[in-house]
């Protein structure tokens, strides 16, 4: 799979194939900390914002095309009332610097999940 990758995403965004951003890392807590580094990576092919639309809005798409087998019923990759938005607040400007999410610790100001606050240094 490694090998292919700088194979795979010149031609996607050659043939405007829309891709979503994830990884397994997520069913390790020494690895979770990671995914940020892995979104950086995409820089390599993709620019800033393509990146993080990849990582929300275009996520959101991709799962809603899966029908009844979506794992989240419900408006994904908006912030609107109604919607099952996830938020995230950086302190600084990820278009600018997409490396802000290898540092989430710092870089981090508010984490939201379902409505419910898991990390807020805004105050």
């Amino acid at each position: 799979m490694f090998a292919g990758t700088n194979t795979l995403y010149p031609l996607a965004t050659a043939h405007k194939i829309k891709t979503a951003f994830g990884s397994d890392l997520l069913f390790s807590s020494e690895l979770a900390a990671r995914q940020g580094v892995m979104l950086t990576h995409l820089k390599r092919w993709y620019d800033n914002v393509d990146i993080l639309r990849m990582a929300t809005s275009v996520n959101g798409e991709l799962l809603a095309l899966s029908g009844p087998r979506n794992p989240y019923p419900g408006k994904l990759g908006v912030v609107e009332k109604g919607a099952l938005a996830d938020l995230v607040v950086v302190s600084g400007d990820p278009v600018a610097d997409i490396a802000l999410f290898e540092k989430p610790d710092t870089s981090l100001a508010m984490i939201m999940k379902g409505g419910r606050i898991y990390k807020n240094a805004l105050n």
